[in-house]
């Protein structure tokens, strides 16, 4: 288990993932093509778009957890993985495919969790370079600890609601219906090892 592929390990942190109680039509698949851009081609004399003429671009993401219903899917968090070590490359381009992807889908959610990190605390470089992230994970080996789970399941769960509150307040925000709000402020949560 030593030298565990990062798509075998991202498929069994969604196996262990889709264990917990993530919420009512919530579903988790890997290594999807999402979305980043749409490109139009051409309008017509009104300046709207017809059909056929945009193309859209896609990147693989590595885990995404979404809503499901019978007429549609929402995704709601995308988490990229890294096995071992996390370079200053990994983390300019991640964060640059987290914001590609918050431009089509902006209630998206965006986070990288680490494998086999052992005693290693999250890198410094993801701060400083993971400027897009909404999260970052570190797990201390390819098989969770039942806390490291637990934790896990948790932090998603609040990224699938913090999605939808974003949703909720940029498909409202010119209803004269919607929830007047006078305060918002990100929360900044860290966990120390133990």
């Amino acid at each position: 288990m030593r030298d565990m592929k990062e798509n075998d390990w991202t498929k069994s942190i969604c196996e262990l993932l889709q264990k917990q109680d993530l919420g009512d039509n919530i579903y988790i698949d890997v290594l999807k093509k999402i979305p980043y851009a749409f490109e139009i081609s051409s309008f017509n004399k009104d300046w709207e778009i017809e059909t056929g003429n945009f193309r859209e671009t896609s990147f693989e993401t590595d885990m995404v957890i979404y809503e499901k219903y019978s007429d549609r899917i929402v995704p709601r968090v995308i988490i990229e993985s890294k096995v071992g070590t996390v370079s200053t490359h990994d983390a300019i381009t991640y964060s640059h495919k987290a914001m590609y992807h918050k431009n089509v889908i902006p209630f998206v959610r965006y986070g990288i969790m680490l494998s086999a990190r052992e005693t290693y605390p999250l890198p410094g470089r993801l701060f400083r370079h993971g400027t897009n992230f909404d999260f970052l994970f570190s797990f201390v080996d390819y098989l969770p600890s039942k806390k490291e789970v637990s934790t896990f399941a948790e932090m998603v769960k609040k990224e699938i609601t913090y999605s939808r509150q974003i949703e909720e307040i940029l498909t409202n925000s010119r209803s004269r219906n919607r929830k007047r709000y006078y305060m918002l402020q990100k929360e900044f949560h860290l966990e120390e090892m133990e």
